[in-house]
């Protein structure tokens, strides 16, 4: 067999999403041996491609839709990708812009991506552009493309900022995905509960305001329960409206903010698993940053924007701080990060792997918060059952002690 059929038979299908030099966007599939080659023969045939993916990979995949329905979130990492992807295959940086931005379905974020397209037509960097929208791109986005920028790898830059999004999306996605059916057995037991409160015992009491005689405890109870929801629904409202109202204002200071941020790390459960989560997408994102070429001192900063909790982000700081003075990065995390991923980074600074260690760290406390998920999860299924089932039962059981009690008077 010669060396071109063995090529031709070990070629991959893959399929593509291309723009043309008049910017519409046409598909298909090409044949070739690697993703890369792929891309150098849509590269001669004049095409930018937008996604290049084999075609079984493609077709075993769960489909993206990116409608109405998609996340700011992913809609923002499906943006970087796409710069990325473009910019790899060799487009100049405003056509990846603009082929990004006609591509984004979140109305916000498109109108962002056009905002950063004109910026950097203006004559700002990418990153600059980016800090311009901060709704969007915090320090971290930022913080990636500029270095990426000084050098001269910003596609590779962008590249590790979609892994990292991407990694993150993913994660919140099975976070929700863990809580959504107790979420939704709460709120059919609760609609259900408050049909019984709102229709059904007002017309069993008025029954047996009828029928006159003694009532037992339970029934008044139960007719009392009613009577608050029935008749003082406003006043309930209104509690809950003052105190969503309070909570949002006294949250609105940083001083309270960071109280309420440390307070929350100390709760027996979720206090636990939201350490873990932020350790790691600190670790995660460390880790991405020193593949990329990051020096330490700026990937731990970059780093520390990706921690959501407040408390841990300060601590964060003061531990970079330490590191500035000359301790060590292990040493310095000691009692801010989870102990299994201060090890991880102990080691990896022995042995010079810490971006690996880094990255292994995350990998690992994202297996833990699933466990920790599934079992919380397969735990509060038959709480809210138990709990749910006992309320339905004290309903019934107030109400039959009422008939019989109705029943011996007469």
């Amino acid at each position: 067999m010669s060396a071109t059929a063995a090529l031709a038979e070990s070629a991959v299908a893959f399929r593509y999403r291309a723009s043309t030099d008049t910017g519409a966007m046409v598909e298909g599939t090409v044949r070739a041996p690697s993703r890369d080659a792929a891309l150098r023969e849509l590269r001669r045939q004049q095409l930018w491609p937008v996604t290049v993916d084999p075609v079984a990979a493609r077709a075993a995949a769960r489909p993206r839709v990116f409608g109405a329905t998609t996340s700011r979130r992913r809609a923002v990492a499906h943006w970087t990708r796409t710069v990325a992807t473009l910019l790899d295959a060799g487009a100049t940086l405003d056509r990846a812009l603009g082929v990004a931005q006609s591509q984004c379905a979140h109305m916000e974020v498109a109108e962002a991506a056009l905002a950063i397209r004109k910026a950097v037509q203006g004559g700002a960097s990418l990153a600059e552009a980016m800090r311009l929208q901060p709704a969007l791109f915090n320090s971290l986005h930022a913080g990636v493309v500029r270095s990426g920028e000084a050098a001269g790898s910003l596609a590779k830059a962008l590249d590790t900022l979609a892994g990292y999004l991407e990694e993150d999306e993913a994660l919140r996605a099975q976070l929700a995905s863990a809580l959504l059916y107790p979420a939704l057995m709460a709120v059919v037991a609760t609609l259900g509960i408050l049909v019984l409160l709102l229709f059904v015992v007002p017309r069993f009491s008025t029954l047996l305001a009828d029928m006159g005689g003694a009532l037992p405890l339970s029934t008044r109870i139960l007719i009392f329960g009613g009577d608050i929801v029935t008749r003082g629904w406003w006043i309930i409202a209104l509690l809950i409206g003052g105190g969503v109202i309070a909570v949002r204002t006294l949250l609105a200071s940083p001083e309270t903010l960071l109280a309420w941020h440390a307070r929350r790390l100390t709760l027996p459960i979720t206090g636990h698993l939201e350490r873990s989560l932020a350790t790691a997408r600190f670790t995660r994102a460390l880790g991405l940053m020193l593949q990329a070429g990051l020096p330490l001192l700026p990937a731990l900063r970059l780093a520390r924007a990706g921690v959501g909790n407040q408390a841990m982000s300060a601590d964060l700081e003061r531990a970079t701080q330490n590191v500035v003075r000359g301790n060590g990065l292990a040493s310095s995390l000691l009692g801010i990060l989870s102990p299994m991923a201060v090890q991880l980074l102990a080691v990896g600074e022995e042995s010079g792997r810490l971006d690996a260690l880094a990255l292994r760290a995350a990998a690992s406390l994202d297996d833990e918060v699933r466990r920790t998920l599934r079992t919380l999860a397969s735990l509060l299924e038959p709480a809210l059952i138990l709990l749910f089932g006992a309320i339905v039962g004290f309903v019934a059981l107030a109400m039959l002690q009422a008939i019989y009690a109705v029943n011996a008077g007469m």
